[in-house]
Protein backbone atom coordinates (compact mmCIF):
# COMPACT_ATOMS: atom_id res chain seq x y z
CA UNK A 1 0.00 0.00 0.00
CA UNK A 2 1.12 3.72 -0.75
CA UNK A 3 1.39 5.71 1.83
CA UNK A 4 -0.79 8.19 -0.13
CA UNK A 5 -3.77 5.85 0.47
CA UNK A 6 -3.02 4.64 3.41
CA UNK A 7 -3.52 8.08 4.71
CA UNK A 8 -6.54 8.72 3.00
CA UNK A 9 -8.57 5.93 5.36
CA UNK A 10 -6.68 7.47 8.53
CA UNK A 11 -7.73 10.39 10.69
CA UNK A 12 -4.23 11.25 11.25
CA UNK A 13 -3.04 14.71 9.72
CA UNK A 14 -0.73 14.10 6.76
CA UNK A 15 2.57 14.47 8.66
CA UNK A 16 1.55 12.33 11.46
CA UNK A 17 0.36 9.85 9.01
CA UNK A 18 3.69 9.26 6.67
CA UNK A 19 5.39 9.24 9.84
CA UNK A 20 2.96 6.45 11.26
CA UNK A 21 3.68 4.80 7.39
CA UNK A 22 7.42 4.90 7.74
CA UNK A 23 7.19 3.45 11.18
CA UNK A 24 5.42 0.78 10.41
CA UNK A 25 7.51 -0.05 7.25
CA UNK A 26 11.11 -0.07 9.58
CA UNK A 27 9.20 -2.59 12.53
CA UNK A 28 10.17 -5.71 10.23
CA UNK A 29 13.95 -4.33 10.49
CA UNK A 30 13.73 -3.55 14.02
CA UNK A 31 12.12 -6.43 15.41
CA UNK A 32 14.54 -8.85 13.03
CA UNK A 33 17.54 -6.72 14.39
CA UNK A 34 15.91 -7.36 18.26
CA UNK A 35 15.73 -10.82 17.95
CA UNK A 36 19.21 -11.35 16.42
CA UNK A 37 20.99 -9.82 19.78
CA UNK A 38 18.36 -11.72 21.77
CA UNK A 39 19.79 -14.82 19.69
CA UNK A 40 23.22 -13.66 20.42
CA UNK A 41 22.52 -13.02 24.04
CA UNK A 42 21.14 -16.94 23.61
CA UNK A 43 24.64 -18.14 22.04
CA UNK A 44 27.05 -16.90 24.98
CA UNK A 45 27.85 -19.24 27.26
CA UNK A 46 27.65 -18.48 31.32
CA UNK A 47 30.96 -20.93 31.95
CA UNK A 48 30.74 -20.48 35.66
CA UNK A 49 27.12 -21.19 36.23
CA UNK A 50 27.37 -23.93 33.97
CA UNK A 51 30.39 -25.50 35.32
CA UNK A 52 28.61 -25.55 38.68
CA UNK A 53 25.70 -26.82 36.98
CA UNK A 54 27.08 -29.92 35.70
CA UNK A 55 29.96 -30.21 38.54
CA UNK A 56 32.65 -30.10 35.99
CA UNK A 57 34.82 -28.50 34.37
CA UNK A 58 35.91 -29.25 30.36
CA UNK A 59 39.82 -29.04 29.92
CA UNK A 60 40.76 -29.24 26.48
CA UNK A 61 44.55 -30.53 26.32
CA UNK A 62 46.86 -31.88 23.63
CA UNK A 63 48.26 -35.21 24.92
CA UNK A 64 50.94 -35.60 23.20
CA UNK A 65 52.76 -32.20 25.02
CA UNK A 66 55.64 -33.40 27.24
CA UNK A 67 55.77 -31.82 30.57
CA UNK A 68 52.51 -30.01 29.94
CA UNK A 69 50.11 -32.49 28.91
CA UNK A 70 51.53 -35.78 28.30
CA UNK A 71 49.96 -39.28 28.27
CA UNK A 72 52.37 -41.16 29.70
CA UNK A 73 52.44 -44.31 26.66
CA UNK A 74 53.88 -46.78 29.69
CA UNK A 75 51.49 -45.84 32.23
CA UNK A 76 48.21 -44.24 29.84
CA UNK A 77 47.80 -41.42 32.42
CA UNK A 78 48.11 -37.98 31.91
CA UNK A 79 51.31 -35.99 33.23
CA UNK A 80 52.76 -32.06 33.25
CA UNK A 81 52.16 -28.65 34.73
CA UNK A 82 48.61 -28.47 33.13
CA UNK A 83 47.53 -31.59 34.06
CA UNK A 84 48.30 -30.40 37.85
CA UNK A 85 46.78 -27.02 37.22
CA UNK A 86 43.77 -28.12 35.66
CA UNK A 87 43.23 -30.53 38.76
CA UNK A 88 43.70 -27.53 40.87
CA UNK A 89 41.32 -25.12 39.37
CA UNK A 90 38.74 -28.22 39.43
CA UNK A 91 39.46 -28.03 43.11
CA UNK A 92 39.38 -23.87 43.54
CA UNK A 93 35.71 -24.11 42.02
CA UNK A 94 34.85 -27.01 43.55
CA UNK A 95 33.89 -29.51 40.70
CA UNK A 96 35.69 -32.37 39.30
CA UNK A 97 37.91 -32.14 36.16
CA UNK A 98 37.34 -34.07 32.31
CA UNK A 99 39.90 -33.69 30.29
CA UNK A 100 39.36 -33.43 26.30
CA UNK A 101 41.93 -34.81 23.58
CA UNK A 102 42.54 -32.46 21.20
CA UNK A 103 45.85 -30.32 19.32
CA UNK A 104 46.48 -27.68 18.46
CA UNK A 105 45.21 -27.92 15.03
CA UNK A 106 41.47 -28.39 16.58
CA UNK A 107 41.78 -25.36 18.97
CA UNK A 108 39.78 -22.83 17.52
CA UNK A 109 37.06 -25.45 16.68
CA UNK A 110 37.32 -26.17 20.59
CA UNK A 111 36.77 -22.64 21.52
CA UNK A 112 34.32 -21.96 19.29
CA UNK A 113 32.16 -24.73 19.59
CA UNK A 114 31.44 -25.45 23.03
CA UNK A 115 33.35 -28.65 23.33
CA UNK A 116 35.67 -27.05 26.22
CA UNK A 117 35.44 -24.69 28.54
CA UNK A 118 39.13 -23.66 28.81
CA UNK A 119 42.02 -25.38 27.26
CA UNK A 120 45.26 -25.89 29.29
CA UNK A 121 48.31 -27.21 26.70
CA UNK A 122 50.31 -24.87 26.63
CA UNK A 123 48.77 -21.88 24.32
CA UNK A 124 51.02 -19.70 23.07
CA UNK A 125 49.46 -16.22 22.50
CA UNK A 126 48.92 -15.06 18.96
CA UNK A 127 47.38 -12.10 17.14
CA UNK A 128 45.33 -14.59 14.44
CA UNK A 129 44.53 -16.89 17.53
CA UNK A 130 42.68 -14.14 19.71
CA UNK A 131 40.41 -14.03 17.04
CA UNK A 132 39.14 -17.02 18.00
CA UNK A 133 39.61 -17.34 21.68
CA UNK A 134 40.89 -15.13 25.13
CA UNK A 135 43.86 -15.55 26.81
CA UNK A 136 44.42 -15.45 30.28
CA UNK A 137 47.80 -13.94 32.09
CA UNK A 138 50.82 -15.72 30.72
CA UNK A 139 51.77 -18.49 33.47
CA UNK A 140 55.01 -20.02 31.05
CA UNK A 141 57.06 -17.97 28.55
CA UNK A 142 59.59 -19.93 25.98
CA UNK A 143 61.61 -19.02 23.24
CA UNK A 144 63.05 -20.81 20.02
CA UNK A 145 65.75 -23.53 21.36
CA UNK A 146 67.78 -26.22 19.28
CA UNK A 147 67.95 -29.72 19.26
CA UNK A 148 71.26 -31.21 17.74
CA UNK A 149 72.52 -34.66 18.04
CA UNK A 150 74.90 -35.08 21.03
CA UNK A 151 77.27 -36.95 18.70
CA UNK A 152 77.49 -34.00 15.77
CA UNK A 153 80.84 -31.79 16.67
CA UNK A 154 80.57 -27.82 15.19
CA UNK A 155 77.62 -26.86 17.32
CA UNK A 156 78.99 -26.26 20.73
CA UNK A 157 77.08 -22.71 21.02
CA UNK A 158 73.74 -21.32 19.97
CA UNK A 159 76.20 -18.81 17.16
CA UNK A 160 77.63 -21.97 15.17
CA UNK A 161 73.74 -23.25 13.88
CA UNK A 162 74.08 -20.32 11.01
CA UNK A 163 76.99 -21.22 9.39
CA UNK A 164 77.28 -22.85 5.30
CA UNK A 165 76.70 -26.37 5.31
CA UNK A 166 74.35 -26.43 7.80
CA UNK A 167 70.90 -27.49 7.74
CA UNK A 168 68.16 -26.48 10.33
CA UNK A 169 64.86 -27.99 10.17
CA UNK A 170 61.59 -26.33 11.61
CA UNK A 171 57.91 -27.57 11.65
CA UNK A 172 55.72 -25.64 9.14
CA UNK A 173 52.90 -23.50 10.39
CA UNK A 174 55.04 -22.72 13.80
CA UNK A 175 56.47 -19.55 14.66
CA UNK A 176 59.63 -20.88 14.47
CA UNK A 177 59.37 -21.36 10.68
CA UNK A 178 59.21 -17.70 9.49
CA UNK A 179 61.52 -16.44 12.56
CA UNK A 180 64.45 -18.98 11.46
CA UNK A 181 63.64 -17.92 8.09
CA UNK A 182 64.47 -14.25 8.49
CA UNK A 183 67.59 -14.90 10.83
CA UNK A 184 69.51 -17.79 9.04
CA UNK A 185 71.77 -15.73 6.66
CA UNK A 186 74.31 -18.90 5.96
CA UNK A 187 72.47 -21.88 7.11
CA UNK A 188 69.59 -24.20 4.83
CA UNK A 189 65.83 -24.02 6.16
CA UNK A 190 64.55 -27.23 5.63
CA UNK A 191 60.80 -26.95 6.78
CA UNK A 192 58.55 -30.62 7.63
CA UNK A 193 54.86 -30.89 7.85
CA UNK A 194 55.10 -32.96 10.92
CA UNK A 195 56.82 -32.39 14.05
CA UNK A 196 58.07 -35.73 14.41
CA UNK A 197 59.44 -35.12 10.95
CA UNK A 198 62.08 -32.91 12.11
CA UNK A 199 63.98 -35.11 14.48
CA UNK A 200 63.89 -37.86 12.12
CA UNK A 201 65.51 -35.70 9.72
CA UNK A 202 68.38 -34.76 12.15
CA UNK A 203 68.17 -38.51 13.17
CA UNK A 204 68.61 -39.59 9.61
CA UNK A 205 71.48 -37.14 8.91
CA UNK A 206 69.57 -34.69 6.57
CA UNK A 207 69.34 -32.31 8.87
CA UNK A 208 71.67 -31.26 11.79
CA UNK A 209 69.72 -29.51 13.82
CA UNK A 210 65.98 -29.11 14.31
CA UNK A 211 64.08 -25.71 16.32
CA UNK A 212 61.27 -26.49 18.93
CA UNK A 213 60.64 -24.76 22.43
CA UNK A 214 61.68 -25.51 25.82
CA UNK A 215 59.02 -28.35 26.88
CA UNK A 216 59.79 -30.02 23.68
CA UNK A 217 63.23 -29.55 23.81
CA UNK A 218 63.47 -31.15 27.64
CA UNK A 219 61.08 -34.31 26.01
CA UNK A 220 63.88 -34.95 23.77
CA UNK A 221 66.55 -34.57 26.06
CA UNK A 222 64.98 -36.57 28.77
CA UNK A 223 63.44 -40.13 26.02
CA UNK A 224 66.33 -40.30 24.10
CA UNK A 225 69.87 -40.91 24.36
CA UNK A 226 70.83 -38.79 21.52
CA UNK A 227 69.38 -35.28 21.64
CA UNK A 228 71.57 -32.33 22.88
CA UNK A 229 69.29 -28.56 23.69
CA UNK A 230 71.31 -25.92 22.59
CA UNK A 231 70.00 -22.75 24.42
CA UNK A 232 70.52 -18.90 22.84
CA UNK A 233 72.62 -16.96 24.15
CA UNK A 234 69.56 -14.07 24.48
CA UNK A 235 65.89 -15.48 24.15
CA UNK A 236 64.70 -15.94 20.76
CA UNK A 237 61.24 -15.32 19.59
CA UNK A 238 59.70 -15.59 23.57
CA UNK A 239 56.39 -16.32 23.53
CA UNK A 240 53.70 -16.22 26.19
CA UNK A 241 51.78 -19.56 27.17
CA UNK A 242 48.68 -18.71 28.84
CA UNK A 243 45.22 -20.52 29.02
CA UNK A 244 42.63 -19.86 26.30
CA UNK A 245 38.19 -19.46 27.05
CA UNK A 246 35.93 -18.69 24.96
CA UNK A 247 35.43 -14.89 23.63
CA UNK A 248 32.51 -12.86 24.74
CA UNK A 249 32.37 -14.59 28.92
CA UNK A 250 34.69 -11.86 30.59
CA UNK A 251 33.40 -13.07 33.84
CA UNK A 252 34.88 -16.52 33.15
CA UNK A 253 37.92 -15.16 31.94
CA UNK A 254 38.43 -13.17 35.29
CA UNK A 255 38.03 -15.63 37.22
CA UNK A 256 40.78 -17.84 35.30
CA UNK A 257 43.37 -14.68 35.87
CA UNK A 258 42.52 -14.61 39.60
CA UNK A 259 43.15 -18.40 39.51
CA UNK A 260 46.53 -17.35 37.27
CA UNK A 261 47.48 -14.78 40.00
CA UNK A 262 46.50 -17.10 43.27
CA UNK A 263 48.60 -20.12 42.01
CA UNK A 264 51.59 -17.74 41.52
CA UNK A 265 51.27 -16.52 44.80
CA UNK A 266 50.69 -19.51 46.63
CA UNK A 267 53.49 -21.46 44.66
CA UNK A 268 51.20 -23.99 43.53
CA UNK A 269 52.47 -22.83 39.87
CA UNK A 270 56.30 -22.93 40.94
CA UNK A 271 55.82 -26.16 42.67
CA UNK A 272 54.38 -28.19 39.34
CA UNK A 273 56.96 -26.13 36.84
CA UNK A 274 59.52 -27.86 39.17
CA UNK A 275 58.35 -30.95 39.34
CA UNK A 276 58.58 -31.26 35.51
CA UNK A 277 61.38 -29.34 34.45
CA UNK A 278 59.77 -26.30 33.59
CA UNK A 279 61.61 -23.43 36.35
CA UNK A 280 63.28 -21.89 33.55
CA UNK A 281 60.72 -20.86 30.97
CA UNK A 282 58.23 -19.81 34.88
CA UNK A 283 56.45 -16.41 33.62
CA UNK A 284 56.81 -13.91 36.10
Amino acid sequence: MFPGAFCKRTSLGPLRCFAFFGFLVCLPVLLAGTGGAAEQAEDRVDHLAAIQARGTVRVCIWPGYYSISYRNPRSGTLEGIDIDMAHALADDLGVTVAFVDGSFAELVAAMTSDLCDIAMHGVGVREDRAQSMAFSEPYLTSGIYAVVDRHTEGFDQWADIDAPGHVVVVQKGTYMEPEMRSRLKQAELMVVDQFREREEAVISGRADVFMTDYPYGRRMVDLTDWARLLKPSEPVAPTDYAYAVPLGDPAWLARINAFVRTVKADGRLRAAATRHGLLPILAD
